[in-house]
C-alpha cells in the first residue's frame, strides 16, 4: 500500500469534503427523541452519494413507531478481505444530531452551514459528520485503488447514536454484525491536536424525576401541594448531595470525576396563577467504573424517601431514559490502540489513551468485548451553539485512517 499517494489523494479531495459537509449538514437529522424528525432523510443523501461513485452497500432497517418512515435506516459499506472474511476493522460514524438548543445563541442559523475562515459552521459538523465525511472520502480512495488488507474494512453509518443506539449499533449487534476478532475506530471525540486516544467511558444515565403534588390556585395555597416548589428543593439536593457523596477521582478519564448535572426541564402549567400539581426534570449523570449505578441509585432512593415522607402527600416517581453501565477498558495493548498511536505519531503528534464522560458507540462495543478506540481531531465543539468543523482536520484524520489500514497490510 503506497501510503505517501493515498494521503495525496485525499489532500486532493479537500475541496469536496467541505461541499459534501455543508451539503448534507442542510439536512436536519435531529433524532426524535430530542423534538426532530430523525436522520432518514440525511441517511438517503449518504445511499445517494454512494451510488453516484458506483461504491455498494447495505441497508439495515430497523422500525422504529416515532419516526414518519416507520424504520430507522443503517448504512454499511464493506471492503472485502483479503486473507479473511469473518474478521472486520470497523469504521463507525452516527448520522442523527442533537437539537439546536437555544437559537439565540447561535450566530448563524444551525440549519444553513456557514464556511468561515477555515471552518464549516453549523449544527452536527463536529458531532457528528466530521466523522461522516472523513470515511467516506476515504472510502472512495480505497474503492478507486482497489485497495484491501488481511480482514474486511467496515464503514458504518449509524442512527440513533445521541439517544442510546437501540435503533442503530445496537440493532445491529443483535443482527450478528460483530463477530469475536472485530475491532473499530469511532471518530466521536477527541481533542484540537489529535493526541488524545479514547480507551474507556464512565457509566452513562439518564434519570426522569417526576414529583406529584396536587394542583391549585396559587392565592390558594393551603388547597394544593406545590411540585414546583418540592421539585427544585429536592433537585438541588440531589445534585449537590450526589456531587458530595460520590466525588472520588481518576486521572484516567477527563473531567476525572463522576459528573451529576440538572438538564432537562418540562412544561408544567400554562398560567402564572397555577400552583403545579406535577413537576418533571432530567439529571445526567457519568460515573466512574469503580462507582457501581446500583450504589449511585440506592442513594438516590434514599433521597426521595427523606422527600416524601418531609412532605405528605407526593410522591416522586423516576424513570431511566437511558443506562449504560461503564463495560472494561479497551487494552492499550490492542492491535487497533496501538496502530492508531502509531499513526498518529507519524504526524508528529504523541498520543496518549485515557476516558471520557460516555456515551459513543465504543461503550456499546465494548461491552460485547470488541475492542473499540474513539479517536478525532476536533476542538470539542459537540453540544454547543456556534458548533463546526475545521476542513484541514478532516484531510489529516482520513489521511490517518489509511495510515492505520497499512499496518493491517494482508
Amino acid at each position: 500500500m503506497d501510503i505517501k499517494r493515498l494521503k495525496a489523494l485525499i489532500s486532493e479531495k479537500k475541496e469536496q469534503m467541505a461541499a459534501d459537509m455543508m451539503e448534507m449538514s442542510r439536512i436536519p437529522a435531529v433524532n426524535p427523541r430530542m423534538g426532530g424528525a430523525g436522520e432518514y432523510a440525511r441517511m438517503q443523501w449518504i445511499m445517494r452519494w454512494f451510488d453516484k461513485r458506483q461504491i455498494p452497500y447495505e441497508v439495515y432497517e430497523v422500525p422504529d413507531q416515532h419516526v414518519k418512515e416507520g424504520v430507522r435506516l443503517n448504512v454499511v459499506v464493506t471492503i472485502p478481505g483479503a486473507r479473511t472474511k469473518d474478521q472486520s476493522l470497523w469504521f463507525i460514524s452516527h448520522v442523527d444530531t442533537v437539537g439546536p438548543g437555544d437559537l439565540d445563541a447561535w450566530e448563524t442559523d444551525p440549519f444553513t452551514p456557514v464556511e468561515k475562515d477555515g471552518r464549516i459552521y453549523g449544527l452536527g459538523c463536529e458531532d457528528n459528520s466530521q466523522s461522516v465525511i472523513t470515511t467516506m472520502a476515504a472510502c472512495e480512495v480505497l474503492f478507486a485503488e482497489q485497495i484491501q488488507i488481511d480482514r474486511n474494512i467496515r464503514f458504518y453509518y449509524a442512527s440513533d447514536e445521541e439517544t442510546g443506539s437501540e435503533f442503530g449499533m445496537k440493532a445491529l449487534l443483535l443482527k450478528g454484525l460483530f463477530r469475536p476478532g472485530d475491532e473499530a475506530i469511532v471518530p466521536d471525540g477527541g481533542s484540537p491536536d489529535g493526541s488524545f486516544v479514547e480507551i474507556a467511558e464512565k457509566s452513562q444515565v439518564w434519570l426522569k424525576f417526576t414529583v406529584n403534588g396536587k394542583t391549585a390556585h396559587a392565592a390558594m395555597p393551603h388547597l394544593g401541594i406545590n411540585a414546583c416548589y418540592i421539585g427544585m428543593k429536592f433537585g438541588v439536593e440531589l445534585e449537590d448531595s450526589l456531587k458530595a457523596k460520590f466525588d472520588r477521582e481518576d486521572p484516567m478519564f477527563h473531567p476525572p470525576m463522576s459528573t451529576f448535572e440538572l438538564t432537562q426541564k418540562f412544561a408544567n402549567v400554562e398560567s402564572p396563577n397555577v400552583m403545579p400539581g406535577k413537576d418533571s426534570f432530567c439529571m445526567d449523570m457519568r460515573v466512574l467504573p469503580d462507582i457501581p449505578v446500583d450504589e449511585v441509585m440506592g442513594h438516590i432512593y434514599g433521597l426521595i424517601g427523606k422527600y416524601e415522607k418531609q412532605y405528605a402527600g407526593i410522591t416522586i416517581e423516576t424513570e431511566f431514559l437511558t443506562r449504560t453501565d461503564a463495560p472494561a477498558p479497551t487494552p492499550p495493548q490492542s492491535r487497533v490502540a496501538v496502530n492508531l498511536v502509531e499513526a498518529i505519531k507519524e504526524t508528529g503528534t504523541e498520543a496518549y489513551s485515557g476516558g471520557i464522560g460516555g456515551g459513543t458507540c465504543g461503550a456499546v462495543l465494548r461491552a460485547k468485548h470488541i475492542p473499540a478506540v474513539i479517536w478525532a481531531t476536533l476542538d470539542d465543539m459537540c453540544h454547543t451553539p456556534n458548533e463546526y468543523v475545521v476542513i484541514d482536520n478532516m484531510v489529516r484524520d482520513a489521511g490517518i485512517y489509511l495510515s492505520v489500514l497499512s499496518r493491517y497490510e494482508p
